[in-house]
């Protein structure tokens, strides 16, 4: 059974910093590209980062400005999100996914982990 389990949502205040992970199961993790997404209230899910399976294509959402970096053990078959100087407008469910980072293309997805900033 194909698993994405994530980790480490929660309420954090504006400016804070959290780290989500993403654990993965029953499929070949590091032949996978892994991507985090975020759907916020009223808004469509958009891409937030990707990390290609030899970590070599890493990819980032232009509205992050840096604030966010995105890893992964392919050992421990789970994937990283460090998210510092977070915003109210980072409050969103977060999910990671498996597929092709360069086509979007992503095949297994994860049920999510809500972060709330406070403001």
């Amino acid at each position: 059974e194909v698993q994405l389990v994530e980790s480490g949502g929660g309420l954090v205040q504006a400016g804070g910093s959290l780290r989500l992970s993403c654990a993965a199961s029953g499929f070949t993790f590091d032949d996978h590209g892994i991507g985090w997404f975020r759907q916020a209230p009223g808004n469509e899910r958009e891409g937030v980062s990707c990390i290609s399976p030899n970590e070599r294509d890493i990819y980032y959402a232009d509205s992050l400005q840096g604030r966010f970096t995105i890893s992964r053990d392919n050992a421990k078959n789970t994937v990283y999100l460090q998210m510092n100087s977070l915003k109210a407008e980072d409050t969103a469910v977060y999910y990671c996914a498996a597929g092709d980072c360069m086509d979007g293309n992503m095949t297994y997805w994860g049920k999510g982990t809500l972060i709330t900033v406070s403001s």
